[in-house]
Formats: C-alpha cells, structure tokens, sequence
C-alpha cells in the first residue's frame, strides 16, 4: 500500500512531478487574473460603466486575438513530445514558426478593429458604457502584438516543464500593471488623471515587461547552447504544418468560444447597467476560480505530451488522475467562499460613493448569481483537466467539436431565455450553471474511452538522447 502510494506521489505522471509543473502555472494564471481584476477594481470606483466597459472592451479585443493564441499556444504539446521523444533540437524551431505566426497575425487583428466596433453597436451596449468601451478597446488592440508574442515563449517552456519562467513573466506583468494603473487611473504622482485609457496603457506596459522576461530567457546562453537555438531561425515547412495540423482545433475552438463567452455577456450588459454591473462583478470573481485552473490545464497537456511523445500512455494517465486531484481540492475552497461569502466578495466592487442603484439592484443580484456560481466550481476542474489531456494527447479535432457545441449551446440558451421568454437575469444564470455542468461530463467521457492512448503526434527516434525522467529534473530550474 505505501509503496502504491509513493508512485502516485513521487513516481512519474504523480502528485509532486505535476505540482512541480502545475504549481507555477497557477501562480502564473492567478497573476493574469489579478491584473484583469485591479483594472476593474480601481474602475468601479469611478462608477459602474466604466468597470463594465473595460470587461466588455477587453474581452472584445481578447476574442480578436484567440485565434491565433490558441493556434500558438499548441507549441505546447509540440515542444513537450519532442522533448518526450528525445528530439531536443526541434524544440526551437517549433517555437520559430510560433512566433512568425503571431508576427503575421498582429496586423491582421487590427485591420479587424472596425468589426470590433460593429460588434458593439450590434449587442446594443448602453450609451454611457459605449463611450468608455471603444476607447479602451482601441488603446488596447495596438499592444496584443505583445501578448502574442509572449504567449509563444511561455508555450515553449511550459512544454520544457520550466513553467518557473513563465511565473516569473507573469507576475513581472502583474506588478507593472497594477502600479501603472494606479498611476495612470487615478493621476497619481504627477500623471494626468486617464480613467480608462490609464487602464488600457497599464495593460500593454504589464504586458511588454512580461515579454521582456521571458525573451530574455530564451536568449540565454544556456537555453541557446541546451536547445540549439541558434540554428532555429529558419521557417520549418514541416514542424509549421504540424502546428497547423494540431493548433489550428485549438485557436477556432479558443475564438469561438470567446465570441460566444462574449457574446452572453453582452446579452446580460443590455438589459441595462445594474445587470451589467452584477454581470461583471461575478465574472470578475468567477475568473478567480477558473483561470487558475488554467494552470493545471497546462501542467496536464505538457505532461500528458511528454509521456505519449515517450509512449507511455499509462504514466500520461496517472499525470492526469494528478491534476485532478490538485485541481478539485483548489475548486472545492472556491466553491465554499462563493456560497458562504458572496455579499463579502461583491461588496469589494463597492463605488466610492455608494448610489441607490447600486445598494439595491446591483449587489443583490450580484450575491445571488455568486451563489449559483458555486454549483459549476467542480465541474470547471474536470473540464480544463480532461480538455488539457485530450489535447496534450493531440485529440484536439474531438475537443474542438465539443467544446464549442456547449459554448453556442450557453448562447442559444440565454438568447431564449432573455428575448423570448424574458425570464430575467438570475433564472437566466441558473439555467446557464445546470447546463455548463452537463459539459464537463462530455469531456470525461471523451477520455474515459481512451482512444487518445492511440494518438501519435511526433515519432520518438531509436536512440532518445534525454529520459523523460531526467528531462523532467533537469528543466526544473531557472
């Protein structure tokens, strides 16, 4: 028994490997949430419409990019089973032709900025968020190239399993932000008072320190020599088809469930600026739950990628049961801090002055659908963990389909429930959780039938020159 209980923690694919690789991907999502989150804090002291136009402003100009971020993000999978397999020069060169991508996609997404403009007027954003809403959307889009840019370099070590890096990016981007927006929002020290557009350049200056750190380390002396970096700068016809092949899934389920996330939340901001508020309230919160998940999702895919690069679905599946675990007992404190304290969670979103509106429509319709919130908490751990499996595998195609049916799904849902049945927000919400629980089901059994244990993305060469093992250890540090 105790023996059976050290492999499942110690072993290969156990407990202490994934928090290893999971754990400062957590603090990593964590610190992108924080910095979302400050935006909208120090918004909703200057009043609801500008807290709800930065959310609906900056999830626009994320939808944009996610496309592309999810094609790149694949880098992922890629880098970990060439790593599992042995083949430590293509690691590189994956990460070259990741990066050409996102070099080629940034004009793209703002040539597409008058669609983003279009969408607004055509989710009939209230008047007083609208004004507030494009320009923080416009000062934003002109900084994602940075966002792109640094999602192809924390890929590529998130894949290595030197997920400590891409922490140290993330909360170097944290902290710039947070301070920035402190400054530029509020005209602190000597800046000019910006509102919004103060919120909008802390992102982006967040943002490119955050690219800063990890360039840096992908130039380093060790990283050049260990990887052959030098000799990776060159467009690979074959590795680009290959991420083509297996990304592109990923980046149209991540747009399409975007424009449908996006989508909800502007069927709820146009009945009016108290729902709105509340909307943006719990998803303010609800990010705090999920994206840390996100953490583990990429700790499972990097594992999972390794060990079937390596052939050994078994040690993938035991990586898997790993993250998990880690992942629900993380949900099950989020699920008790939403249905215990959500009128202390919501009152945090308090104004600077406090108005009527907000005392008696916003906060109680904010604590109620906080409440609900906590019925999904559970099922958002077995979706990121089975979906990051399933890709790390390299069923994306599976995932994609899925994925997005639930998402279009949620839409038509609300879309009934609001226009035609005009049921109102919180029944809304309710019919939202049930239904988005009955998706997370639909991932475990997609890897419940086990045909990922059959998916070869790379070949492993005769001889591997690096056990998965050993490559494990040895990229653990910085």
């Amino acid at each position: 028994m105790n023996m059976r209980l050290n492999r499942h923690i110690d072993g290969p694919g156990g407990i202490r490997q994934m928090v290893a690789i999971a754990l400062p991907m957590v603090v990593s999502s964590a610190s992108e949430t924080a910095m979302t989150f400050t935006d909208r804090l120090f918004l909703s002291r200057l009043g609801p419409e500008q807290m709800s136009a930065a959310m609906g402003g900056g999830l626009t100009c994320f939808m944009m990019t996610t496309f592309f971020l999810g094609l790149t993000g694949y880098t992922t999978a890629i880098v970990a089973q060439y790593l599992g397999s042995g083949r430590k020069d293509r690691c590189a060169i994956t990460v070259t032709q990741a990066l050409l991508i996102a070099v080629a996609a940034y004009p793209l997404v703002l040539a597409a900025r008058p669609l983003g403009h279009l969408f607004f007027d055509i989710m009939h954003i209230p008047a007083e968020q609208l004004v507030f809403q494009q320009q923080y959307f416009n000062i934003l889009l002109y900084g994602i190239v940075f966002g792109l840019l640094r999602n192809c370099l924390s890929c590529y070590f998130s894949g290595l399993g030197r997920t400590i890096i891409v922490m140290v990016s993330a909360l170097t981007a944290m902290v710039v932000n947070v301070g920035a927006n402190y400054i530029l929002i509020y005209g602190k020290f000597g800046a000019p008072a910006l509102g919004i557009r103060g919120a909008a350049l802390g992102t982006i200056a967040g943002s490119a320190c955050g690219l800063i750190v990890v360039a840096a380390a992908y130039l380093s002396r060790r990283n050049r020599e260990d990887y052959n970096v030098s000799q990776s700068f060159n467009v690979d016809w074959a590795v680009m088809k290959k991420l083509f092949r297996y990304g592109y899934p990923a980046g149209l389920e991540f747009f399409l469930n975007m424009l449908a996330f996006t989508i909800m939340i502007f069927i709820f901001c146009s009945r009016g600026v108290s729902t709105a508020a509340a909307i943006t309230i719990v998803f303010n919160w609800d990010a705090v739950s999920f994206v840390p998940l996100i953490g583990v999702n990429i700790g499972v895919t990097s594992l999972v990628g390794r060990f079937m690069g390596a052939g050994d679905p078994d040690t993938a599946h035991r990586a898997t049961l790993s993250g998990l675990k880690l992942a629900w007992m993380y949900s099950f404190g989020i699920l008790i801090a939403f249905a215990v304290f959500p009128d202390v969670l919501v009152g945090v979103f308090r104004p600077a002055e406090t108005t009527d509106l907000y005392e008696t429509e916003v906060f109680p319709l904010a604590v109620s659908m906080l409440r609900l919130a906590a019925l999904y908490v559970i099922s958002d751990a077995m979706f990121l963990v089975f979906g990051g499996a399933l890709r790390g595998a390299g069923d994306t195609f599976w995932a994609m389909c899925i994925s997005v049916m639930f998402h279009w799904l949620l839409v038509a849902v609300l879309y009934v429930l609001q226009s035609w049945l005009d049921t109102g927000p919180l029944l809304s919400w309710f019919a939202l959780c049930l239904t988005f629980m009955m998706f997370s089901f639909a991932f475990y059994l997609r890897y419940h039938s086990g045909k990922w244990r059959t998916l070869r993305v790379v070949e492993p060469e005769p001889e591997p020159t690096l056990p998965v093992t050993d490559a494990f250890h040895e990229t653990q540090t910085l």
